[in-house]
C-alpha cells in the first residue's frame, strides 16, 4: 500500500496531480509517491514527449514513473529500473514504489528530503517521510534511508543498493527543521522539537530584547518560543488560540487565501499580551503576508511592544527542490531591508537567525541546503527555457479545453 499526502508546487493544476500514480506497463503495474521537486523535469518531459509518450498530469512525477517504465525495458527487476532511473533524475525525490511483488524506497544523493525506515510488530516493512508517521502505525524505527539509496521489501526480506550513496555532498533542506517536519519527529537522527529550540535559544543571543512575555506563532514557532524564553529568562506564555480545522496558511495559492486564512486560524489571548511587550517568534518571513497580520491582531488585543524574532534567515531566493518559495520578486526580504521589513509588518523590533547558527540546529554542521537563505544551491538550476515552454503549452491546453 501506498499513501501520499503531498501538494505539488510544480503546478496548480492539484486535482489532477493526486498521488500515488498508477501507472500499467507492459512488465505489470506500479504505484509511485514521489516527495521533492526535480530541477530537469521540463527537459525529460520534452525528451520523453518527443518520444511518443503522452501524460495525464502536470507534475515532475509523473516524469519519474515514465523514465522507471523506460529503464524497465532494458533491465532484469523494478529495483534496478529505479536505480538507472536515479542517474537521469536531478534535484530532490524520495520515492515509495510499489509493484506487485516489492515495495521500494528511494532517495535522491543529495537527500534534500527524508524519509525513514519502520518495522510492525508483525515484522512487515513500512517506509514514511517522517518518524511520526510510525509512531502512528505502531511501527518501530530502523533507520532512515541514506542519500542515494534503493531499499527492497519484498517476500525475501529487506535489501539494500548503496551503490549510489556518497556520490556528492548530503543537502537536507534545513526547512525541514525549521517549519515541515511534525516537532515528534526525528530527521536523519535528530529530534525536530530540539532543533526548533536550539533555533530560539540562537535568536536569544543574537537578537536580544527587554520584554515581558515570549510567544510563538503556532505551531512551528511555538517550540523556538519555548527556546528564546528559555535562554532568555523572559517567561513563555500561550499568545494565541490556534483553530485546528485550518491548515497551514503559507501553502495558500493566494494572497487573499493566506489573510483569510490568518483571520480564521488565530486569535489572541488578551490577558497574555495587553498591555506588555511581547516577543514574538515565528518560523519565517516570506512574502510578509501572514505576519502582518497576525502582528495586527496583537495590536488589536493591546500588546505595548511586539519585537519579532524569525527562527530562520531571510528568504533571497527560489526554491527549486519542493518548498514552496517562490520568484524572488514576491520575498519581501529580496525587496526589502530588515528595518524596512519591520515598518511594513508594523513591529517595534525584527530580528533573523543567522545562516552560521541555522547550520548548527543538529549541533553541527551535517550537510543542509540553504540555497532560499542565500546560501548556494547544490545543483544545476532547472533549464528556463524548458520550464517555460512546459508553462505556455499547459496554459494554451487548459484554455483551449476551457473554449
Amino acid at each position: 500500500m501506498v499513501g501520499h499526502v503531498r501538494y505539488a508546487t510544480t503546478s496548480s493544476d492539484r486535482k489532477r496531480n493526486v498521488q500515488p500514480l498508477v501507472i500499467n506497463h507492459h512488465k505489470g503495474r506500479m504505484a509511485l509517491a514521489h516527495n521533492g521537486n526535480l530541477t530537469n523535469s521540463f527537459t525529460l518531459r520534452s525528451q520523453l514527449e518527443e518520444k511518443g509518450s503522452i501524460f495525464h498530469t502536470t507534475t515532475d512525477s509523473e516524469v519519474i514513473a515514465y523514465i522507471i517504465v523506460q529503464e524497465r525495458l532494458h533491465c532484469g527487476s523494478i529495483e534496478q529500473a529505479v536505480r538507472m532511473a536515479m542517474d537521469r533524475l536531478s534535484g530532490a525525490y524520495s520515492l515509495v514504489i510499489s509493484s506487485p511483488t516489492k515495495l521500494i524506497a528511494a532517495r535522491d544523493p543529495h537527500g534534500f528530503r527524508p524519509l525513514c525506515i519502520g518495522q510492525c510488530t508483525d515484522g512487515s516493512m513500512v517506509f514514511a517521510s517522517e518518524t511520526c508517521a510510525l509512531d502512528a502505525v505502531g511501527a518501530a524505527f530502523v533507520r532512515d534511508v541514506e542519500p542515494g539509496e534503493v531499499v527492497v521489501v519484498d517476500d525475501n526480506g529487506i535489501r539494500s543498493d548503496r551503490s549510489g550513496c556518497g556520490q556528492v555532498p548530503k543537502s537536507l533542506c534545513v526547512f525541514e527543521y525549521i517549519y515541515f517536519a511534525r516537532p515528534d519527529s526525528m530527521v536523519d537522527g535528530y529530534s525536530v522539537s530540539m532543533a526548533r529550540q536550539k533555533a530560539g535559544a540562537y535568536l536569544a543571543q543574537e537578537h536580544p530584547v527587554d520584554a515581558d512575555v515570549v510567544i510563538g506563532v503556532p505551531d512551528s514557532g511555538l517550540d523556538a518560543a519555548i527556546g528564546y524564553a528559555n535562554a532568555s529568562g523572559i517567561p513563555y506564555a500561550i499568545g494565541f488560540t490556534k483553530n485546528k480545522y485550518i491548515g497551514r496558511t503559507f501553502i495558500a495559492p493566494t494572497q487573499g487565501q493566506r489573510e483569510n486564512g490568518v483571520n480564521i486560524k488565530l486569535n489572541p489571548i488578551r490577558p497574555v499580551v495587553a498591555g506588555k511587550r511581547v516577543i514574538l517568534i515565528d518560523d519565517s518571513i516570506v512574502r510578509g503576508t501572514t505576519c502582518r497580520r497576525i502582528i495586527a491582531l496583537l495590536r488589536q488585543a493591546g500588546a505595548k511592544e511586539i519585537h519579532m524574532r524569525v527562527s530562520a534567515p531571510c528568504f533571497v531566493a527560489p526554491c527549486y527542490y519542493g518548498t514552496d518559495i517562490d520568484s524572488a520578486e514576491n520575498l519581501i526580504a529580496n525587496q526589502h531591508s530588515v528595518p524596512e521589513i519591520a515598518e511594513i509588518i508594523g513591529v517595534d523590533s525584527l530580528g533573523f537567525l543567522s545562516l552560521a547558527h541555522v547550520r548548527q540546529l543538529t549541533g553541527r554542521d551535517v550537510g543542509f541546503c540553504t540555497a532560499c537563505f542565500g546560501g548556494g544551491y547544490p545543483t544545476d538550476l532547472p533549464d528556463v527555457g524548458a520550464k517555460d515552454r512546459f508553462e505556455e503549452k499547459i496554459h494554451k491546453s487548459t484554455t483551449e479545453d476551457i473554449s
